[in-house]
């Protein structure tokens, strides 16, 4: 009998929760380096440079992801902001991910226990 390996990822453009409920301790985060300081650092050389910046630091924000999600056979992204979307087109030019079956839902913000509600909800596991 396989064993169904899912994972819920609340997310938005600087932080990802991921919620695996297979596993104890079954929260953590991955955060985005792109942080104020950085865009103000960024900002002072040009706007392009910022742009550059923010745009490669979140392709490695989505990828820190990716190699997380290879480990799954269901994936659930949402969240309030087109973060999830962003990750999901991210995902889907890449065949590693064809055989992952993704969901993507938008939320509103979410405390911790509601997320992890959400979660159990989608995957129907008490």
């Amino acid at each position: 009998m396989e064993v169904h390996k899912n994972l819920g990822i609340w997310m938005d453009h600087s932080n990802a929760n991921l919620m695996d409920l297979n596993k104890v301790k079954n929260n953590y985060s991955i955060s985005s380096k792109f942080t104020f300081s950085t865009k103000e650092e960024a900002l002072n050389r040009s706007e392009k440079s910022m742009h550059n910046k923010r745009q490669q630091m979140q392709e490695a924000f989505y990828k820190e992801i990716a190699d997380v999600i290879l480990n799954y056979n269901h994936v659930l992204l949402f969240g309030p902001t087109n973060a999830k979307t962003e990750l999901f087109n991210y995902l889907s030019t890449d065949l590693h991910f064809k055989d992952i079956k993704i969901d993507v839902e938008p939320t509103d913000k979410m405390t911790d226990p509601e997320k992890d509600a959400f979660v159990k909800n989608h995957f129907k596991v008490l």
